[in-house]
């Protein structure tokens, strides 16, 4: 059962995150789903974000196509439940963008593991953003930066070498769908900033250790980012979120990552050791998070669980300054 407190100040910004496991077997599958209007997982994603209403949500686990039908035709759903989002933000994922190489090692090409990130086809359980406000036209990608050019980067080795190739390593991406930095433009606080991103999980792997080191690196590149390794990082009223895929204690991803955000002098945790997941065979987990910083003042926060929507459950923080 969900319980709103009542907001304390008169305009809070609530701001959410959400892996909804809405992706389907194939492309155009979500968008056919969604316009039948007889799905019951759908539905119950609807009622959870419904409920709580956040002003921007940040979206895992759903489809991208290129004209963005299935987000609208979802936003559509959202505003006749009373929960309006008249901004829709996408960008193109590498989840399922196809390479041209064995990518994990199986001695395959053309797999769901060879493309830049796990995906069956282009766009497989991608990322996106729906707000009340305007997103500002400044939005910085790093969707295409390589593994290899992130400082300090881990890449995976065995005695035969780089793993699963020299080729391999020198195209692949560290994204394994994206990491997005989201300027939006409110009435109350003027321009926040999301910085988004959703880790591969730390598993389906071997000895190497590829998506374990990958899980890392993708969990890393914001402590890097506001430590501005790549450009000059936003000052103030600005939120780390998205599904990380990395439990602080629990679980087969490397730990140190997921410390140095939590433990980051100028981020705030604010649903600390609460758990945002539960799978079967693990129990409860915590691997999606919001991290404000710290001149934010945080008013309230939860968790919105629903099993009959995703195994994650819905987070959410009410922000004021």
């Amino acid at each position: 059962m969900l319980v709103l407190p009542a907001p304390l100040c008169a305009d809070p910004l609530r701001i959410a995150t959400y892996n909804t496991e809405l992706s389907r077997d194939g492309p155009g599958l979500l968008l056919r789903d969604i316009l039948r209007g007889s799905d019951p997982q759908i539905d119950a994603v609807v009622q959870t974000i419904a409920q709580v209403s956040p002003d921007i949500l940040v979206l895992q686990g759903f489809d991208y196509d290129l004209g963005g039908a299935a987000l609208s035709a979802f936003a559509d759903l959202l505003a006749d439940g009373g929960a309006a989002y008249p901004t829709q933000f996408a960008l193109p994922p590498n989840a399922g963008l196809q390479t041209a190489l064995d990518m994990d090692g199986d001695g395959k090409t053309g797999g769901p593991r060879d493309a830049q990130g796990y995906g069956r086809f282009f766009g497989d359980g991608a990322m996106a953003i729906l707000s009340r406000y305007p997103i500002v036209p400044e939005v910085q990608d790093y969707s295409t930066l390589l593994w290899r050019d992130l400082p300090g980067a881990t890449l995976p080795q065995t005695d035969a070498g780089p793993f699963p190739s020299v080729a391999a390593q020198h195209e692949q991406r560290l994204s394994s769908h994206g990491h997005w930095v989201v300027p939006v433009n409110t009435p109350t606080h003027g321009r926040v900033t999301l910085m988004t991103s959703h880790a591969t999980p730390p598993v389906f792997d071997g000895p190497e250790d590829r998506n374990g080191l990958r899980n890392q690196d993708e969990i890393l590149f914001w402590d890097h980012y506001m430590g501005g390794a790549f450009t000059v990082p936003p000052s103030e009223k600005f939120i780390l979120l998205g599904d990380m895929n990395n439990d602080p204690n629990k679980g087969e991803g490397l730990k140190p990552a997921i410390h140095r955000l939590l433990d980051h002098p100028v981020l705030q945790d604010p649903l600390e050791g609460q758990a945002t997941a539960q799978f079967d065979g693990l129990g409860e987990m915590r691997v999606d998070y919001l991290l404000p910083s710290d001149d934010w003042r945080v008013i309230a926060s939860g968790v919105a669980q629903n099993p009959a929507a995703s195994r994650h459950s819905l987070i959410w923080v009410d922000l004021d300054r």
